[in-house]
């Protein structure tokens, strides 16, 4: 619980963040951890509140509430106000087996569900997460503990993102033995290619990876099952197959001249900056480069934030953020009280950077593109833009935004990066493996099940439930984990 009068006495403060013009001319993490001291007296805000929240993990009003990896957060806030730092870190890995990951990416719904957030400002536990985990690593309590047992079970796990890896350990844990495959050229999957590198260092990824090759994990790159790789051979190579391919499959926009040169999905231009700059410090070129360019940005979610960010490290000549949806209020509406997540507008590190270059939030809401306008070789050098109006459906009841008639605007756009969500998984993979998919097209199972309808087939991750966070694929992974467990051995011991 902290120091029981902590929350009364100590205020809410995070690590500082390097300065929007400073952090933009490079592609590293720009947060400044807390000093021990200044960390210890953060965890003494936790307060002993009855019912914790923040470890709640539930759905309210559509939305979670709390964590969904069910994290025994008061336990470890106490321990590191206590400066049992090894503790804590036992305390974080039984229910995160990714908290390197999470620390960094996780918008913390624990946060939202802080009860000192009902009335102020919640607990800083995320910056707490971060600081267990990185100190665990300095003092080598993160290292390799391989398991001391191996059964004869051989499992395949198809995709190395946060799902997948999530499983691949848990499973690895109870002694089998895990071969994960990985089509791209490198592991971790959406951790790798579709979180930028100034929101998760690569080498943090390495970094994990190395002590899951140490613990037995067996990986394999390259190996894009359905195309180059043999699911047959899988099937028959393996006792056990997890399906955790992630939910790639973007949503396009259907406007006259979309087949311009300059449009791209926002996935393709992140991953083309990340291997780049991996490879070569961005010296090959072999990227999608927004330098000197109008920017447009189609989406205002964290893939949206990513790109305005992304656009500005390359040095754009301007970036434009458009989303369909009104702006969101700033404080907390009536109709959405505490634990519920909160619905507000916030302003990400890629708009903050933003308005430090340009002089203004890039966001336009309530807007969508019309059409794309190339000249005469074919490029795109323009947009027309319209607003939007929310309209009830008289049949069904549903708002929808519709066309505001006599809106309509130019835009100068050189660079069109769509960022508005992804429509389920690519289907080839499944239909490799003979499962089924259902209506959203994700892979189809039994209510709160993972068992594929292919026999000895299992699915985790977005490509299960659709794309979601970093911390529901986790809790994904380890619950395949477990249902595969069972069916290999009969029982699970796995939590």
């Amino acid at each position: 619980m902290g120091k029981p009068t902590g929350f009364l006495e100590y205020e809410r403060e995070n690590g500082e963040a390097v300065a929007p013009l400073e952090r933009i001319r490079h592609f590293h993490e720009f947060h400044l951890p807390l000093s021990e001291e200044e960390q210890r007296i953060q965890g003494a805000r936790c307060m002993e509140c009855g019912v914790p929240f923040c470890q709640s993990g539930m759905v309210l009003n559509g939305m979670v509430s709390g964590c969904p990896l069910n994290n025994l957060i008061p336990e470890w806030n106490d321990l590191v106000y206590r400066g049992t730092w090894s503790q804590a870190y036992n305390r974080l890995k039984k229910t995160n087996n990714f908290p390197e990951f999470t620390s960094r990416v996780c918008p913390a719904p624990c946060e939202a569900a802080c009860t000192c957030g009902m009335n102020g400002s919640p607990v800083s536990i995320k910056e707490n997460e971060h600081a267990i985990i990185e100190a665990a690593y300095q003092s080598g309590q993160a290292g390799a503990r391989p398991p001391q047992l191996r059964t004869d079970k051989r499992i395949a796990v198809i995709g190395s993102g946060p799902s997948g890896l999530a499983a691949a350990d848990q499973l690895n844990r109870r002694g089998h033995n895990v071969t994960v495959f990985e089509r791209e050229d490198r592991v971790g999957g959406l951790l790798m290619y579709g979180i930028p590198n100034m929101k998760l260092e690569k080498q943090i990824i390495d970094r994990k990876i190395n002590v899951m090759k140490e613990e037995g994990v067996r990986f394999v790159t390259g190996a894009d099952v359905g195309h180059n790789y043999k699911a047959s051979r899988i099937k028959n190579e393996f006792d056990c197959v997890i399906l955790a391919c992630g939910a790639s499959n973007p949503r396009d926009i259907q406007a006259p001249g979309r087949d311009a040169e300059g449009i791209y999905f926002a996935v393709d231009f992140l991953k083309s900056t990340t291997r780049s700059l991996l490879n070569s410090n961005l010296e090959d070129g072999n990227y999608i480069s927004a330098k000197d360019k109008h920017v447009i940005v189609v989406g205002g979610g964290d893939t949206g934030n990513d790109c305005v960010g992304t656009s500005i490290r390359h040095g754009c000549a301007s970036v434009t953020q458009l989303e369909m949806m009104p702006k969101l209020p700033d404080q907390r509406a009536a109709n959405n009280s505490w634990p519920e997540w909160p619905r507000i507008c916030k302003t990400d590190y890629g708009q903050e950077e933003a308005i430090a270059v340009f002089g203004h939030d890039p966001r336009l809401y309530q807007t969508t593109i019309k059409e794309f306008v190339k000249d005469e070789s074919g490029k795109l050098c323009k947009v027309i833009v319209v607003s939007l109006a929310s309209q009830k459906d008289p049949e069904t009841g549903r708002v929808q935004m519709v066309p505001v008639e006599g809106s309509e605007k130019e835009l100068p756009a050189d660079l069109v990066l769509i960022a508005a969500g992804f429509l389920g998984a690519q289907s080839y993979v499944a239909e490799a493996f003979g499962a089924e998919l259902n209506a959203r097209t994700n892979v189809a199972t039994e209510p709160g099940r993972y068992a594929t309808s292919e026999e000895k087939v299992f699915v985790t991750g977005d490509m299960h439930r659709g794309q979601s966070l970093v911390v529901w694929a986790i809790h994904e992974g380890r619950s395949v984990a477990r249902e595969v467990d069972k069916y290999l051995m009969g029982y699970t011991c796995l939590a």
